[in-house]
């Protein structure tokens, strides 16, 4: 801003104001724009007015000017923090408010989504899809403790740590109820971790392998046959309802396999089919008869 284009001094000669006629001589007057005239019409007619405070800028002020614009320079001074901008910087706003330079930054600087304050440069923040926070400002929408630049899950409006994430949208592992945080396999409906779906005897993992389930444990292919499996009272071997003789007969506490199930005589297959029980040995219906 620039100082005011006209001079005040005492008349030595013989000059009349030029508004009002009064003679100057021996006066203050005021000379602008080639004119004298007497202080009282220089602040009626001549006078800027300060398009801060609106009062006239009179001869016995010091007047600042900018782009057409006048101030006193005791009303030049930051709309937001009052302090005198006369020789120092500032930046001329809407409304024709001038700022210094601290203040025009904070007011363009982003502002924190937490506490609305300016972010300002230097200030350690937090950016998500366009919205920006001080870095302390950034907090756990369910334990409100600071995440910072930890890592965190967005639900809507709102962001969890990782624990309360876990702990409020992660689902729990049928065997062990803690949450499921990554990974993870489905059996019968149920979540759980990979590590707990495991064969109840030799621990080995069970996700994408057969198994079998008895009594709400799990067993591989091996166990089952060696542990829980029942021995085919035909072959003696383990009847584990996988590939062929996936069919079973039961009679008196014994188990075949389908295929395993026949005439001790003639090797007929009996499953499904009528059978005599001689002397704890199976036979079709027309053997016994040749015995």
């Amino acid at each position: 801003a620039g100082p005011g284009s006209y001079t005040v001094g005492t008349m030595s000669e013989r000059f009349d104001c030029h508004y009002c006629r009064d003679p100057l001589q021996g006066k203050k007057y005021v000379q602008k724009e080639g004119r004298h005239c007497c202080v009282k019409c220089f602040e009626k007619i001549c006078a800027n007015t300060c398009i801060e405070c609106k009062k006239p800028i009179g001869a016995d002020s010091k007047e600042l000017h900018f782009k057409n614009r006048y101030w006193h320079d005791t009303c030049f001074r930051c709309f937001k923090c009052y302090a005198s901008l006369v020789n120092e910087p500032f930046m001329l706003r809407e409304n024709n408010k001038v700022w210094c330079s601290n203040c025009t930054a904070k007011e363009d600087a982003p502002r924190c989504k937490g506490c609305f304050k300016p972010i300002i440069a230097g200030d350690q923040n937090v950016e998500y899809k366009k919205m920006v926070w001080h870095k302390d400002c950034f907090t756990c929408s369910q334990c409100k403790q600071v995440i910072g630049s930890g890592s965190f899950f967005p639900k809507g409006d709102d962001f969890y740590c990782v624990s309360c994430h876990e702990h409020k949208f992660a689902k729990t592992c049928a065997k062990c109820k803690n949450p499921i945080t990554s990974g993870g396999l489905t059996y019968q409906e149920q979540p759980w971790h990979s590590e707990c779906f495991i064969c109840s005897n030799c621990k080995k993992p069970l996700g994408g392998k057969r198994f079998t389930a008895v009594e709400e444990e799990f067993y591989c292919v091996e166990c089952y046959k060696e542990c829980v499996a029942k021995k085919c009272a035909g072959c003696k071997n383990p009847i584990t309802g996988f590939g062929r003789g996936t069919s079973v007969v039961n009679y008196e506490d014994e188990s075949w396999h389908d295929y395993c199930f026949k005439c001790t005589k003639c090797a007929r297959g009996l499953a499904n089919k009528r059978f005599v029980c001689h002397n704890g040995k199976i036979y079709c219906a027309e053997c016994p008869k040749r015995l």
